[in-house]
């Protein structure tokens, strides 16, 4: 008898020292592994995708730890486990929805063409996909810009957290969403709905002409007062764009290059272009906004970042020479 009951005290200690190991003894999870918990999944689900993740050992032993602890709901979305963490702790994670958040950062005067290759690298979706979306999904703004035929302009620039639990539908509308923030800030769409695709075109290619936020206001000057002695704006960054829409861009602009059959081409077509060439930030919204009051028509580099303004051909002409004399040009 008392074999038996040493038998049976030793196979109930085996049996609870391998439930506690189970339970208890952390798991080193393969490098960088990822799980998207999607909504409506149940907790049968979510234990097979820990099991078979390597996140844990056990389904059984999950699904009974959830039934020791019924009151926390397993939240969805996407959880990355990169070290060793014992079930009770993995299973807090994704009841507290410890989930992960991919961080992408938008710099202003990012093209669509830049955001979808940054949506790709941070691992939010295809860079195609998200193009399609902002080619497409132009009743976000339609309000604003009834015309328009993508989401260009409106895709404000910012640092981002997103988790891939959401769409790039739904990326696309939160940085649609942070250019109206921006907007009602700073009074754009207060009376002025029928000027905002102006407005952000002009800003478009401000915020390409220079990177100094000082110097913005007297481009956009130069810009507007181009517009109203019906000059042409022959704006560089506008025919780079048409080549961008047309798939022809190689990564620098030639002489050639400016005779490209686009509307989007500012040396051919006066005006501005039908609609912006970027996204811009803050600073050029306003600067397009408030350009300053000035009689310029011209700016060329100063080899500094900076650029010289002038108010006639000829003047223009010297800045020109002058910056080439600075690049050691003849």
């Amino acid at each position: 008898m008392r074999t038996l009951i040493t038998l049976f005290l030793v196979a109930v200690l085996a049996v609870g020292g391998w439930l506690a190991w189970l339970v208890y003894a952390p798991v080193t999870p393969p490098a960088n592994t990822s799980l998207l918990m999607h909504s409506g999944y149940s907790t049968r689900r979510i234990a097979a995708e820990l099991r078979k993740a390597g996140v844990i050992r056990s389904e059984i032993a999950f699904r009974f730890w959830h039934l020791l602890h019924p009151k926390p709901s397993l939240k969805a979305g996407e959880y990355r486990f990169e070290r060793a963490a014992s079930l009770p702790q993995v299973y807090g994670r994704i009841a507290r929805g410890d989930i992960y958040f991919h961080v992408v950062t938008i710099p202003e005067g990012y093209t669509m063409f830049d955001i979808a290759k940054a949506m790709q690298d941070a691992g939010l979706g295809s860079a195609a996909d998200f193009l399609h979306i902002a080619e497409t999904q132009t009743q976000l703004i339609s309000d604003l810009a009834p015309e328009a035929t993508s989401l260009e302009g409106y895709l404000f620039p910012n640092t981002y957290q997103f988790t891939r639990a959401e769409s790039l539908e739904e990326m696309a509308a939160a940085m649609v969403h942070q250019f109206r923030q921006v907007a009602q800030e700073i009074g754009l769409n207060a009376g002025l709905t029928s000027d905002v695709p102006k407005v952000v075109t002009m800003a478009s290619i401000v915020e390409k002409e220079t990177a100094a936020p000082e110097e913005r206001p007297l481009v956009a000057s130069v810009y507007y007062n181009r517009l109203a002695q019906n000059m042409a704006l022959d704006a560089d960054p506008t025919v780079i764009y048409a080549e961008l829409l047309a798939g022809t861009y190689q990564g620098s602009l030639h002489h050639d290059d400016l005779a490209v059959n686009s509307p989007y081409n500012t040396y051919r077509f006066p005006g501005l272009p039908p609609g912006p060439i970027g996204n811009p930030g803050r600073s050029s919204l306003e600067a397009a906004m408030h350009p300053d009051s000035t009689k310029f028509l011209y700016f060329v580099s100063d080899g500094n970042a900076h650029h010289r303004f002038a108010r006639s051909l000829e003047e223009h002409n010297r800045n020109v020479a002058a910056y080439r004399r600075a690049l050691g040009i003849r």
